[in-house]
This record gives C-alpha cells, structure tokens and sequence, in this order.
C-alpha cells in the first residue's frame, strides 16, 4: 500500500508518517520504480500499537526506545517486556489517579445540583457557590 492509503487507513497524516520514518519510529518501506513508498499491511499493526502507547502517555522518547529494541528481534524481547511492565505500572497509578479525581469532580457536581435545587448542603459547603471572585 501507498503511503496516503496508509494514512487513510491508520487516521495519521502523510506529514506524520514521513516524520515517524525519518526519527525511525517506523520502518523505512520499500519503494516501487517511481521511488513511492509501499508497505505492506503488518505496519498497520504497527502504527496501531504507537498510536496507543501514545495514548497512554509514553512520550517519544520512549517510543523511540521501544522501535529501536524491536528491529532487534527477539535477542530485546526481555528488555522490551520490562519496558512495557514498567509503562504499564505508570498507566495503571495514572488510572488510580484520574479516577480519585473524577470523584472528586462528581461530588462537586452532585453539590451544585443539591444547591440549585435549593437542597439543604452542609453548611461548610454553602459558600461554594459564591466567592469573592465569583463561583468556583
């Protein structure tokens, strides 16, 4: 497949794709006679699983680390497993995290709903819709 195709199919931009080769985040693919990219279809898997190390939060850098150790092939297969282990343990402590957060954002919306609809609210909470500087 072409590189637009590729685009198309993984939502990343030609732009990105290009980028992603030339830092070595992805393969450099072969090229037809008239010197176009082509992949074939495991670089879909590929992008796939970038895109989502992304999404969780690993930065490039480590991205970066991880692409290099697998064009090493099996002999970083330890190292790589580790590096997932340990990505996913900050993953996992970030989920702890939002989730105490969210929470929190629900008590409060549950409070100003109360206090909209003229709900008696602890006292203690009975400022929160007024401040000196307006509304929290």
């Amino acid at each position: 497949m072409l590189i637009g195709d590729l685009a198309q199919k993984c939502g990343l931009s030609v732009d990105t794709l290009r980028y992603y080769e030339k830092i070595g985040l992805i393969p450099k693919p072969l090229r037809d006679r008239g010197g176009r990219r082509v992949y074939d279809q495991t670089i879909l898997r590929w992008v796939d699983f970038l895109d989502r190390l992304k999404a969780t939060g690993m930065g490039i850098k480590d991205r970066l680390r991880y692409a290099d150790l697998r064009t090493r092939g099996a002999a970083s297969l330890t190292e790589r497993r580790q590096m997932l282990e340990e990505h996913r343990d900050k993953v996992r402590s970030d989920l702890e995290r939002l989730t105490e957060m969210l929470d929190v954002l629900d008590d409060k919306i549950i409070l100003y709903r109360k206090m909209e609809a003229g709900e008696a609210v602890d006292p203690s909470f009975e400022n929160c819709a007024r401040t000196e500087h307006g509304a929290q």
